[in-house]
């Protein structure tokens, strides 16, 4: 799993259009928005650094960190630059449509405040809205109004979206969430099973610049959206080890490869691998080891 997934990685992912052709399209932030048809029916379980609002009209599971809940009618999902989520369709009738958009458009002019302190977009809250009838058409309808404005020649068209949006937005919050969410039979094999990619996809360091992001389980929790007692408790259970055993021991893994395979100096490798000052990295190979990185490195010529 990738930390987070960006606009410009979206796109390269999904070759659709960018409006236009740059990220910051409506002069403060970024909007777009598409149709479901010829969707892709597994996205990769990750965060995005953009919200997301989709109405899905097709079925299919939605997966979360230790919990999934199926959607098998219409439904509004609300999805923020916090929560990892994945999707896997059911069969291929996917239709619907969603936007995207980031935090600096939304705000522009808005008095909804910190969009993730809101009911739809919270930590912890519930962001799945199954709709009928009634309201799958006033939704399916704001969207074609999206739809049809975003392809206009009108100069205030972005203030139109930022309306529907908002329309969106308050027509969700009259609604009832879901529920019906299940766990995983195996919730903690699933938790230490994306913990591992996750702290494996953090390596090889290629560059000093490209340093380490995710150096404590605090760090891992947050980006998986799961309380690091879950995580800890996962990690022990499945691996035997705790989660700072398992971070260290990949850290120690790559110090040895950077030692003994690269040319860079202590201080290159120390900030490589997200520490601050190379006595911290000293002295944290040497607890670890036995040996300081300079001595290993003299064992080797």
């Amino acid at each position: 799993m990738e930390s987070s997934e960006s606009l410009q990685e979206f796109y390269n992912r999904t070759q659709v259009r960018v409006y236009p052709s740059c990220l910051s399209n409506s002069g403060l932030g970024h909007f777009n928005v598409f149709s479901r048809d010829n969707c892709a029916l597994v996205t990769p379980y990750s965060r995005r650094d953009f919200y997301k609002v989709s109405l899905i009209i097709g079925k299919g599971k939605l997966h979360y960190a230790n919990k999934w809940i199926r959607v098998d009618r219409p439904a509004l999902l609300f999805s923020n630059p916090v929560i990892p989520y994945s999707w896997e369709a059911d069969d291929d009738n996917q239709t619907g449509w969603f936007c995207l958009f980031t935090d600096e458009f939304l705000q522009n002019g808005s008095r909804l405040g910190n969009l993730q302190d809101s009911p739809l977009f919270k930590i912890g809250g519930t962001p799945v809205f199954f709709v009928n009838e009634e309201q799958q058409k006033t939704v399916s309808d704001l969207f074609v109004k999206m739809m049809t404005e975003i392809d206009s020649d009108y100069i205030h068209k972005y203030d139109m979206l930022r309306s529907y949006l908002h329309l969106l937005i308050h027509e969700t919050m009259k609604m009832n969430p879901a529920e019906n969410f299940e766990y995983h039979q195996n919730a903690s094999q699933r938790v230490a099973s994306l913990f591992m990619e996750l702290l494996e996809r953090q390596f090889p360091i290629d560059s000093p610049e490209s340093y380490l992001k995710l150096r404590t389980p605090n760090d891992y929790a947050e980006s998986l959206s799961v309380h690091v007692n879950s995580l800890n408790r996962s990690v022990k259970e499945i691996t035997g080890k705790t989660t700072t055993q398992q971070i260290t021991s990949r850290i120690i893994q790559e110090a040895n490869a950077l030692l003994k395979h690269t040319d860079w100096n202590i201080s290159e490798i120390a900030y490589g691998l997200g520490f601050e000052e190379p006595a911290y990295f000293t002295n944290y190979f040497k607890k670890q080891t036995g040996r300081t990185p300079n001595a290993l490195r003299s064992n080797l010529v």
